[in-house]
């Protein structure tokens, strides 16, 4: 595995450390998850690169790019090589009390808020998802940005860059509202 990461920053936050406080580093969850990060916090910053006029923290994007799938580690994703008892869709809401319980409020809002394009009350309460039925719709450019990025990222293809046309494919299956919000992410930061 290649862990290429260009850091455009000088980051105070040790997010190995904390990832590694979570996954044993040998293990293919460690790998894969580590792999994923870096592809989405290399592309957020390359976006954020971009668009010097959005005045983004740089720093936090990168850090919670980073950190934004920690919690795929309770789920039961077999592929992953994560044995968690939840389903992989809680991943978000996992991470997000995983961060909170390390101090990080702001990251935390990250990894609940970046799942497809954000999940409105009413998306979670139409579908009977088992996570809790409030607003996790990114807020912040960085939370954007984030979920922006990660979209263009899979777990199964690490180092495969999706299209932007293949990105609103994979999209496509939930719906014109999520749609609507990558569109709107491709606006301010494609």
């Amino acid at each position: 595995m290649s862990l290429t990461f260009s850091s455009a920053t000088n980051s105070k936050l040790d997010v190995m450390a904390i990832i590694e406080k979570y996954y044993n580093p040998e293990s293919e969850a460690f790998a894969i998850l580590v792999d994923h990060s870096m592809s989405v916090a290399n592309m957020a910053l390359r976006c954020a690169a971009k668009h010097p006029e959005l005045s983004l923290d740089l720093q936090f994007v990168e850090e919670a790019a980073m950190l934004h799938d920690i919690g795929i580690v309770g789920t039961s994703a077999e592929s992953l090589d994560c044995h968690g008892l939840e389903p992989y869709i809680c991943h978000g809401v996992i991470g997000a009390e995983m961060l909170r319980k390390e101090g990080l409020d702001r990251h935390a809002m990250v990894c609940e808020r970046h799942t497809g394009t954000g999940l409105s009350a009413a998306y979670i309460e139409k579908n009977g998802l088992p996570i809790p039925n409030r607003e996790m719709l990114p807020v912040s450019l960085e939370e954007k940005l984030v979920c922006y990025a990660d979209k263009f990222f899979s777990k199964t293809h690490l180092g495969e860059e999706r299209s932007v046309e293949l990105a609103r494919k994979k999209l496509e299956k939930f719906g014109s509202e999520t749609l609507a919000r990558f569109d709107e992410f491709h606006a301010l930061f494609g």
